[in-house]
């Protein structure tokens, strides 16, 4: 895509596959093609691996926290599963919830804890929200040991962001779907990838390779779980176009 913007004249120019099309400046149609912009430089840059959260690495897009806070406070989760904790700033984030609320628990699996972040997480003023599982987040074995964590009744949230393979994200799916409670969400992150297969950085076969994919596949042969566009719950502006590193990834649990 080829972009042309026009402070002055208040236009953006923008030619794709041929086409050239003309638009104003300050429009939801201009926002939307800037954000996927900004979205491809900001990914290619790191730009999400320069932030904290409560003195630990998150590694988020920050609206993308802000998103998933406003559905832990409707959902108000007694269980908080997440796949993926590298540095632990996503544990903590969502322990910091959870103490915020006064309820619930997060369970972070990885398959390789390092131990200066095992440290630092079994450190942190929030500990006594988080219980750490070493192993293969795809494995049976690990997803059992996740589910002794939950007691009859519970009220379960499930973040899945560790490897994003199509192939891992659905055999997630596969695992930890059963756990989420109807009216809950299993939340495939990082559905990007599909549209930074071209980007420094990237790779060709994100195009087909990513958690969008298999979250699409997923729901597909599961009726009782739909990919739900999340609702703006606060919106005194003009747009519903969300700048996001998770498109399609919130998966809710119907029945």
């Amino acid at each position: 895509m080829k972009i042309v913007i026009d402070s002055i004249g208040a236009s953006l120019t923008h030619e794709q596959d041929g086409t050239t099309k003309m638009t104003g400046l300050y429009t939801e149609e201009a926002f939307g093609i800037l954000s996927d912009l900004w979205l491809r430089v900001g990914w290619s840059l790191r730009y999400s691996y320069s932030l904290t959260w409560l003195g630990r690495p998150v590694i988020q897009l920050p609206e993308d926290l802000l998103r998933i806070q406003e559905v832990v406070f409707r959902v108000r989760p007694d269980v908080i599963v997440e796949t993926g904790i590298a540095h632990g700033g996503s544990l903590v984030f969502f322990a910091s919830l959870c103490r915020l609320l006064d309820k619930g628990h997060v369970v972070g699996v990885d398959i390789e804890i390092r131990s200066p972040n095992r440290d630092a997480i079994e450190a942190h003023p929030l500990s006594s929200h988080i219980s750490l599982i070493e192993g293969d987040s795809a494995a049976q074995e690990t997803a059992a040991r996740v589910s002794h964590h939950i007691r009859p009744g519970d009220v379960v949230l499930v973040v899945l962001d560790s490897c994003h393979t199509r192939a891992h994200v659905l055999a997630e799916l596969t695992l930890y779907a059963p756990l989420v409670s109807p009216g809950s969400y299993i939340v495939a992150a990082d559905g990007i990838m599909a549209d930074l297969a071209e980007v420094p950085g990237g790779r060709r076969e994100w195009a087909w390779d990513n958690p969008r994919e298999a979250a699409r596949e997923f729901v597909a042969a599961n009726p009782n779980f739909v990919i739900e566009e999340l609702p703006f719950l606060f919106n005194e502006g003009s747009t519903k176009r969300r700048v996001t590193y998770w498109p399609n990834a919130f998966i809710k649990r119907l029945a």
